[in-house]
């Protein structure tokens, strides 16, 4: 109960604050792997690229890994689920994609899973993933190590070659509120300054409350067609790339909400 209410109110809190959001676009020619904030080679991307694309030819299951510099404040977890929706990461009908999202700057990872991948890959392992294998490699700032031994024990995950005890446990994790009481701020927070901005312009123009509102929607929609710009390298995503050839391009998947987030 307490996952779904998180899940809710998520996408909640996302409905309301991607218009002041940016998120980079797709890659084109499309890739698995994109690396806008240089954290890997030219050669380790090209890996790790190699690897994923043949593990969604064979499978059709679609395995992201996303590098930027930051979110700009924003929830590394929210933000990956939002992006993995975005870029319809995994199958239209089945939804079995998986992104692993790194804010490089922030020193933020999440691993955030469609609804067909959330079997294979519960929230409870992929933060072990996170604490136990990625932590540790992006500490000693060995990126690449850390995103192949991870996609491997994903990938194993998903094809029911590993297991929970497999995979090593430092410490037994509580359910705790906290991320939740975190999430409510943060969607009272943006609820607030949205009535603030929506009202004041409402009174300043003598207009009614929901003609603002309309209004007010239709400039940040005009707004986001400049994120076309950071193809060029310019905001929190730098200007890297990933490795191209090989990939078709994502298949239309969704994210409820499933994964774990942390840092290093």
């Amino acid at each position: 109960m307490t996952k779904n209410l998180l899940q809710f109110l998520c996408f909640t809190v996302l409905a309301f604050s991607v218009q002041a959001q940016n998120f980079p676009v797709q890659p084109d020619p499309p890739k698995l792997v994109v690396d806008y904030a240089i954290a890997l080679s030219t050669y380790e991307a090209q890996l790790l690229e190699q690897k994923l694309v043949a593990y969604n030819d064979s499978t059709s299951t679609q395995i992201s890994i996303v590098i930027i510099k930051s979110t700009d404040g924003y929830p590394i977890d929210m933000y990956s689920f939002e992006l993995g929706e975005r870029w319809g990461i995994g199958q239209k009908n089945k939804d079995n994609g998986v992104l692993i999202l790194v804010a490089k700057d922030d020193r933020k990872i999440a691993i955030a899973t469609g609804y067909g991948a959330e079997g294979a890959v519960p929230d409870a392992l992929a933060k072990r993933i996170i604490n136990q294998v990625i932590r540790p490699n992006f500490r000693a700032e060995n990126y690449y190590k850390g995103l192949d031994e991870s996609t491997d024990i994903i990938i194993a995950l998903l094809n029911g070659e590993y297991s929970a005890d497999d995979i090593p446990e430092k410490t037994s994790e509580q359910t705790t509120w906290l991320p939740l009481i975190m999430i409510l701020l943060f969607l009272f927070l943006i609820i607030f300054t949205k009535y603030r901005q929506v009202k004041n312009y409402s009174v300043l123009n003598e207009i009614p409350f929901w003609t603002a509102w309309h209004i007010l929607n239709a400039a940040n929609a005009q707004q986001r067609g400049r994120w076309d710009d950071f193809r060029g390298g310019r905001g929190p995503f730098g200007g890297g790339g990933g490795s191209g050839g090989g990939f078709g391009g994502f298949g239309g998947g969704s994210f409820g909400g499933g994964g774990a987030s942390g840092g290093w």
